[in-house]
């Protein structure tokens, strides 16, 4: 082809598949093995940023003397950070490290409480692993109890240093070097299939081929930059060596060295062409510097890539029809061509047969019990007909992405000469795609209620050593959960089958819930709180906060993929009049328990009485030095931050 030709192509390949393609080449950049405008830039605006913090520092540097109040001010406002505390430890002087720490976390705290209260520092989980990444207390912990577990004042040190240096060659080696690869294997999908899914950027671990892989491209990285200590020969080998990415994209199996020896063969009588062609992509490189890179980021770089497996594919071609030695390890024709129907049906003769069934389906609901169903997924009855399509809708999201493989339009898996490690020949039976009766939904907020009542309880009784009946009702549920539970199996049954769409639609949907019942609670009872979420970290009002979001965003997941479905299968087991009749007499008693209590809700100390706990759990500790140890260690979060050279009697007064 000629490179007008290999233009052509690529930008179709590029306008086919945009969106992934651009991301796969905005990762190369940040990675550092595509240059561009946009990365220069951000580069300069951060080093001009780093500058200005030096010279500000250089005043009065934090080695000389005692501490002062000027350091004291430079510590508040945010001039000295996490580098520093580390510049100190591996300077040998991991005290001064840990001082600094502690004045950087006391700093933080209060910031965030004079400040800006979304961003709360003081409670919570989430905020001890925040303030122990930004202070450094982490680092400084480790340093310590090595130094204290060998008698060594600087042997923790060292040992920071070789992690810090094994952690950076490891990346480099199982991520930088070989993220080539797998980019390079993502634009050679996108030349022939239509469809390009995201899991295929991990195709490299479900062959197990990552770290073969990625020591292949290890002696790659070797042998290239020996020749560029020759200067001459460095300009040479980068086109020598130029194919060798795509050549273990196609077949990871093989050693560096032999990829290296194929891609000088192939690329024998090619480098000055290569060199042009890279040459004919300098007007897109200037135009990127006018822009800031955008415009290499969001197209040419990714157009750019899109070219270079063009002409890989050429010279591929070339290659197999010359029967240049090794060509034959260049053995994924399917890569390059679409596999035939026939194949194509056998391979995958499994999703074939599922697809006939569904094909045969039973008809969907009409009228208000097919919206229900199709929207809600709420069974108005328990008719033959209704199971039948619940059956095809669940035999529809099985099929996924095998029917766009079997048809031709996704790359086949099972017809590579390295299938996936993760294949399987009959799909998962496992039935999360339902819909739930009526009663069946009675049922599951009643349980999802008396869960989350349980584990409040739970934590109470494990923190402050004492039986709390939590929430406002008198009963032991707490609606707020069974509430939850219904609406993420409701209003988000349409994106049951996304996952991703639904953790992060489980999370909108449980602070919803939590901010307005907060909301309501304190407007009708005169301002009392049930819980507070104030300190946490990225809180709002007290009301809701990252950390809970998070904790019910994978309760969620398993409540919709895993509890819901199983617990739906027992309920189904009972007796049709057992079970109405027990939902019945549990609304009944709930409905009396919401009656009283909005006259006289369940409130005092533990329930909406917060500082009496404290003040009682402070009291108790002070007392009962054992008592705290053991407190400690169940709150994981006291246990990490324990200062392993202060007395227990210290760290209380601390």
């Amino acid at each position: 082809m000629t490179r007008r030709e290999i233009k052509t192509r690529a930008r179709q390949t590029v306008k086919r598949h945009y969106m992934i393609l651009v991301m796969t080449g905005l990762i190369a950049v940040f990675l550092g093995l595509q240059s561009s405008s946009f990365d220069n830039f951000v580069r300069m605006y951060s080093s001009e940023k780093v500058s200005a913090a030096e010279a500000e520092t250089q005043t009065a540097p934090l080695e000389e003397g005692e501490w002062t109040a000027e350091n004291d001010t430079r510590v508040a406002m945010g001039s000295v950070g996490l580098l520093d505390v580390v510049e100190h430890i591996m300077m040998g002087d991991p005290e001064k490290g840990r001082e600094l720490s502690e004045r950087l976390k006391e700093a933080e705290i209060e910031r965030s409480k004079e400040g800006n209260r979304v961003l709360g520092r003081s409670k919570g989980a989430l905020s001890k692993l925040v303030n122990g990444i930004t202070s450094g207390s982490f680092i400084v912990m480790f340093v310590s109890g090595i130094n204290s577990l060998f008698g060594s004042d600087n042997l923790g040190s060292l040992i920071l240093v070789l992690l810090a240096f094994a952690g950076m060659f490891g990346f480099y080696l199982m991520v930088v070097n070989t993220y080539a690869v797998i980019a390079a294997r993502m634009f050679l999908e996108s030349r022939c299939y239509e469809k390009l899914p995201i899991y295929r950027f991990m195709f490299l671990l479900r062959v197990k081929r990552w770290m073969k892989v990625s020591l292949a491209m290890l002696v790659y990285s070797v042998y290239l930059f020996l020749w560029t200590l020759t200067i001459i020969g460095g300009f040479i080998k980068y086109y020598s060596y130029f194919l060798v990415p795509y050549i273990l994209a196609e077949n990871p199996e093989i050693s560096g060295r032999q990829a290296i020896t194929l891609s000088r063969k192939m690329m024998r009588g090619h480098k000055w062409e290569c060199f042009v062609m890279e040459c004919s992509f300098i007007g897109w490189a200037i135009l990127g510097a006018f822009t800031f890179g955008l415009t290499e980021v969001f197209y040419s770089l990714p157009y750019q890539l899109a070219a270079y497996c063009e002409y890989y594919a050429g010279l591929r071609l070339q290659a197999k029809e010359a029967a240049l030695p090794g060509a034959k390890l260049l053995n994924d024709s399917y890569l390059y061509e679409r596999a035939p129907k026939e194949i194509l049906e056998e391979a995958y003769a499994d999703v074939v047969e599922w697809k006939k069934e569904q094909e045969g389906s039973v008809k969907k609901p009409e009228g208000i019990r097919g919206f229900l169903s199709d929207w809600f997924g709420i069974l108005l009855g328990d008719s033959r007909e209704d199971r039948d399509y619940e059956e095809s809708r669940e035999l529809k999201t099985r099929l996924g992405m095998y029917k766009e493989v079997a048809e031709g339009r996704v790359y086949p898996v099972r017809l590579s000469n390295y299938p996936e490690v993760t294949k399987q020949k009959r799909f998962e039976t496992f039935h999360y795609m339902r819909h739930y009766s009526i009663w069946s939904l009675i049922m599951l907020f009643f349980i999802f209620s008396l869960i989350g009542w349980c584990w409040e309880v739970s934590i109470h009784l494990v923190l402050d050593g004492g039986f709390v009946n939590r929430g406002t009702l008198h009963g032991p549920w707490l609606p707020i959960y069974g509430t939850g539970g219904v609406l993420l199996l409701t209003l988000l049954n349409r994106v049951r089958n996304h996952p991703v769409i639904q953790f992060f639609s489980i999370i909108f949907v449980c602070g919803l819930v939590e901010y307005g019942t907060s909301y309501y609670l304190e407007r009708v009872y005169d301002g009392k709180k049930w819980w507070d979420y104030s300190g946490y970290f990225l809180n709002l009002n007290g009301r809701i906060c990252a950390e809970g979001l998070l904790v019910f965003g994978i309760g969620g997941m398993v409540i919709v993929y895993v509890a819901a479905p199983l617990l739906d299968n027992r309920i189904r087991e009972i007796r049709k009049n057992v079970l109405v009749w027990s939902c019945l007499v549990l609304l009944c008693v709930y409905a009396a328990d919401c009656g009283y209590s909005i006259g006289h809700p369940n409130e005092g100390k533990g329930i909406t009485d917060y500082q009496e706990v404290l003040e009682d759990t402070k009291e108790r500790r002070s007392e009962d030095y054992v008592s705290d140890i053991i407190v400690s260690a169940v709150c994981v979060g006291q246990c990490i931050y324990y200062p392993v050279d202060y007395s227990v009697a210290e760290y209380l007064q601390a």
